[in-house]
């Protein structure tokens, strides 16, 4: 059987944009024809996706999948590391937990990981035309060179030819992929076949000569210079996303605050409010102003971000927005934090067998060893508050979590009624008796528009403003096209193509 061609971006740094290139990249091949899939053998976030198979894989590769017009698999990122500390992390390996592990101890066991690594790659080159390979933060990172499994390691396994990008919006972009390239071994600078610059204000013309200088100097063509954008609203890979994030303005009138926990998780969950209101992200009690809504997302660390916030005061401030009636919406580990306590009697998190939570839903959770991850499709139960209206809705999203929840509250939010796997029936969730606090396990709740545009019209006639009728729709699709169209006029894919073709 043919194998399926290989292109694999890789980058001078990390947040260079290489995972969304990659998604451009993806999303192009499909309008061209071609059957086109992702790959990362290995990723360091706390954004991550559910595949139908209940398989946990980096977000990034779920986007660039939908770009690509296919079903997310675990193939596409056979490893997923999850940080839980400064030094340490969760691997995920082919979808499933497999061990915490210390950084010092994860370079010694990595390269044991390289032949599940490669069977992946070989699965999907068996059954697609072309794969779109990432590597991951700087490819010239040589203190990580004998042991890494991402960038020339996959490189080479796969007969992949590179191309090397930069980012010029951070300054330094042409001392960045000359000198990248000067750090690489001879072998390993012979697989970089072209440069791309990204994140470009201003006028284009005006690089040329750096441009003819660093072709000269390197012997590889500069094949592209992306603009800048932040209209095209598509998923980041990871939290270095929100240091660089310019504030949005949104419309609507709401103000959203969203607390940053120190080991935030799937923050693209509240993406879809700032078409509705203006999103910031919060990690300082002096920030926090007077938002219409707080919302606590998910972490990786639930128990140790619940002592930050504490000892950060937003713990006080939070409750004290919320007796003064200011919703607040809690998502997994924010859901667990807004209740009475956190269990951990086998020490699944941290050292402590109990923590005391918020107190403004009335639920006790119990950490386990065994994760849930799953897509689910649930139907909203309540029907007062932030859910008036919305009883009997359909809602679709997914779930990661360690822990259970029980819950003293009268009832529940939600009622899932549906996996990939069959039917099922169990509550999820809960809305206290005033309707202002709202707690669920389900990401991407805020990806259904009706739904969405039912809470925030509860939102606003909570706080006495006009509700908004037509409401905001999300078009995916519509945003991935112009993220093609971006990438594709400004780079040369003809000769992309060639290098495609010619191989190394």
């Amino acid at each position: 059987m043919k194998k399926a061609k290989t292109i694999m971006i890789q980058g001078t740094a990390s947040a260079v944009g290489k995972s969304i290139l990659v998604a451009a990249l993806c999303r192009i091949f499909r309008q061209d024809g071609h059957k086109v899939t992702p790959f990362k053998s290995q990723n360091i976030a706390l954004n991550s996706f559910v595949t139908e198979g209940g398989g946990e894989i980096g977000r990034a590769q779920a986007v660039q999948a939908e770009a690509a017009g296919i079903t997310a698999t675990v193939d596409m990122n056979p490893i997923l590391l999850k940080p839980t500390s400064n030094s340490g992390c969760q691997i995920v390996l082919m979808g499933k937990v497999d061990r915490n592990i210390s950084a010092n101890d994860y370079t010694s066991y990595a390269p044991s990981l390289l032949k599940k690594l490669t069977e992946s790659l070989e699965k999907l080159r068996a059954e697609y035309e072309i794969v779109v390979i990432e590597g991951a933060g700087s490819t010239a990172e040589i203190n990580l060179k004998e042991r890494e499994i991402v960038n020339m390691r996959i490189a080479k396994a796969s007969g992949s030819p590179v191309l090397l990008v930069g980012d010029i919006d951070k300054g330094g972009v042409f001392a960045s992929l000359v000198g990248t390239l000067e750090l690489l071994d001879k072998d390993e600078q012979h697989y970089v076949k072209g440069m791309i610059i990204n994140k470009f204000r201003g006028d284009v013309s005006l690089l040329k000569p750096a441009i003819d200088f660093t072709e000269k100097r390197t012997g590889r063509p500069v094949l592209g210079v992306v603009p800048y954008f932040k209209d095209i609203r598509i998923a980041q890979e990871d939290s270095v996303y929100l240091d660089e994030r310019e504030k949005n303005s949104g419309g609507g009138g709401l103000n959203i605050s969203v607390i940053r926990l120190p080991h935030i998780s799937n923050y693209d969950d509240f993406d879809p409010l700032e078409a509705d209101g203006a999103v910031s992200y919060i990690s300082r009690h002096s920030e926090m102003g007077e938002p219409h809504l707080i919302i606590i997302p998910g972490t990786k660390s639930t128990i140790n971000d619940l002592q930050y916030l504490r000892q950060s005061g937003l713990v006080d401030l939070i409750k004290e927005k919320a007796a003064a009636g200011t919703p607040v919406v809690g998502i997994c580990g924010g859901y667990q934090m807004l209740g009475r306590k956190i269990l951990d009697p086998q020490r699944v998190e941290s050292d402590q067998a109990e923590v005391e939570g918020l107190g403004l839903l009335d639920i006790v959770t119990e950490f386990a060893d065994e994760k849930s991850t799953r897509q689910v499709r649930a139907i909203v139960t309540a029907d007062t508050g932030l859910l008036a209206g919305a009883k009997g809705q359909e809602v679709s999203g997914y779930e990661i979590h360690m822990g259970q929840s029980q819950t003293g509250e009268p009832a529940h939010a939600f009622r899932v009624v549906e996996t990939p796997q069959g039917k099922t029936d169990y509550a999820d969730g809960v809305l206290n008796t005033k309707g202002t606090v709202l707690g669920t396990y389900m990401h991407g709740l805020f990806n259904n528009d009706n739904f969405r545009q039912i809470f925030l019209n509860n939102l606003r006639r909570h706080w006495g403003l006009d509700e908004n009728k037509a409401g905001a729709s999300i078009d995916r699709d519509w945003q991935y096209d112009k993220l093609a169209e971006l990438v594709r006029n400004n780079i040369d894919m003809t000769k992309i193509y060639r290098i495609m073709e010619a191989g190394v």
